[in-house]
């Protein structure tokens, strides 16, 4: 099944708000084996709607549209729908009563926009909207199927899962399609053109009308996708197997799980969780971030003891036995001062690995010797004690999230006893 999403909204074009919704729905349907081969900003133009609408579904099965069924003048999605349609709008009285219940409950006067958001056009399904005031509607033009959702985030993810999907799988059910399995595999540590043109330099090869290959690169690492197309769920699956086995092999090391939804600091803390080791971190240039992220999973309580975040070069002194004579010689983004803020963790806490960062995030403060974006990185366990130096950007968030992403794929890689640190570091044992 081919899918096109369409977003409509001035803001959207503008800048002035980002548009989510369109990178939540190119994951979901491709969770659900709906190739998405386009995504589509329209402004709130009536014309340009119906333009994009109508190109959509003469190519494509499955089109969702979200944005533009708000109550005010410069919602314009309903009018390019009877345009296109050529079908009267009427009033939806059980989403009415819910919109009247919700202004109750509210204590609010109820005006006469609020009564024109439970119009929809005559000839669709309607998707009633628990979570809001604006239903969604459902077409079936010529096989083609229509999803047409609000722009409010959590209401359109609330309909797409509870409304449409059921309709997509019905529609997948008797549409005469190749069969498609989807394969992800999430490498950290390693850099997009690094991982392409160095670590699977022959994976072009492997491509065809029945393999299709992407990076999906991001702060902490890239995702492979494969997809492999065939006259049944089982044969493509099959063809599948000779470039994922060629992608394991060479990429091991820097493969830490394979499938679509894991995190790296959730493979991290079950490794950390299995073994029976505890964490703890001394951050400067990365003010929590490492801390914070390693928190954001369920149950992180049993292996993080916690962290120092010590910006300040007095900080560093008196709460981690940096000494004068290291600043002086060396600098606080350095290898001795990182080796030493890991150390101190570790001993703080009676961890058993400790994890520094220090480093120059940006976009102020470089210099020849130590450009913006030098960070170094220590590591501290009773075995080893080393720390790696990396050359981020000159983006000061993207240096911060780099800087974490290497830390926790640098620990990963010890607990796992993979030997390689991540790619092209510049490894510095104390």
């Amino acid at each position: 099944m081919k899918a096109s999403i369409i977003t409509v909204g001035d803001e959207l074009l503008s800048g002035e708000r980002l548009d989510t919704n369109s990178q939540w729905l190119g994951q979901y349907l491709s969770n659900h084996n709906v190739e998405v081969r386009r995504i589509l900003n329209t402004a709130d133009h009536l014309g340009e709607i119906e333009q994009a609408l109508r190109a959509a579904l003469n190519e494509e099965d499955l089109v969702i549209l979200t944005g533009g069924l708000g109550p005010t003048n410069d919602d314009r999605t309903k009018e390019a729908l009877q345009n296109l349609f050529q079908i009267p709008l009427t009033r939806h009285e059980p989403t009415l009563a819910h919109i009247k219940k919700y202004f109750d409950q509210k204590n609010r006067k109820m005006t006469e926009s609020n009564y024109r958001q439970a119009d929809v056009l005559s000839n669709c399904e309607v998707l009633f909207n628990e979570t809001g005031t604006a239903p969604g509607m459902w077409f079936e033009v010529e096989g083609v199927g229509l999803a047409v959702l609000p722009g409010v985030p959590h209401e359109m993810k609330y309909l797409m899962k509870e409304r449409v999907q059921p309709k997509i799988e019905r529609l997948k059910s008797w549409m005469d399609r190749r069969p498609v399995a989807i394969y992800y595999l999430q490498t950290a540590g390693v850099g997009e053109s690094t991982l392409s043109d160095e670590v699977l330099p022959d994976l072009p090869g492997y491509e065809s009308d029945q393999i299709k290959i992407a990076f999906l690169p991001h702060p902490g690492g890239v995702s492979i996708r494969v997809n492999a197309y065939g006259e049944s769920l089982q044969k493509a699956r099959n063809k599948a197997e000779p470039v994922l086995s060629y992608i394991r092999e060479q990429a091991s090391g820097h493969i830490f799980h394979e499938g679509r939804e894991h995190s790296l600091e959730g493979v991290l803390g079950e490794l950390l969780s299995d073994s029976g080791k505890r964490i703890a971190v001394a951050e400067s240039c990365t003010g929590g971030l490492l801390l914070n992220t390693l928190t954001d999973v369920p149950g992180s309580s049993a292996y993080v003891e916690g962290g120092i975040i010590a910006y300040s070069n007095e900080m560093k002194k008196r709460h981690l036995d940096v000494t004068d004579g290291m600043l002086v010689e060396h600098g606080a983004v350095s290898k001795e001062v990182a080796l030493q803020m890991c150390r101190a963790a570790a001993a703080r806490s009676d961890a058993d690995i400790g994890v520094s960062t220090t480093g120059i995030a940006g976009p102020t403060g470089g210099s020849a010797d130590k450009p913006v974006g030098m960070v170094w990185i220590g590591y501290w366990s009773v075995n080893e004690h080393f720390a790696v130096k990396a050359n981020f950007t000159k983006d000061r968030l993207i240096n911060k999230q780099k800087s974490v992403a290497v830390a926790m794929d640098l620990v990963r890689r010890r607990i796992q006893g993979i030997e390689s640190t991540p790619y092209a570091l510049q490894l510095q044992y104390h």
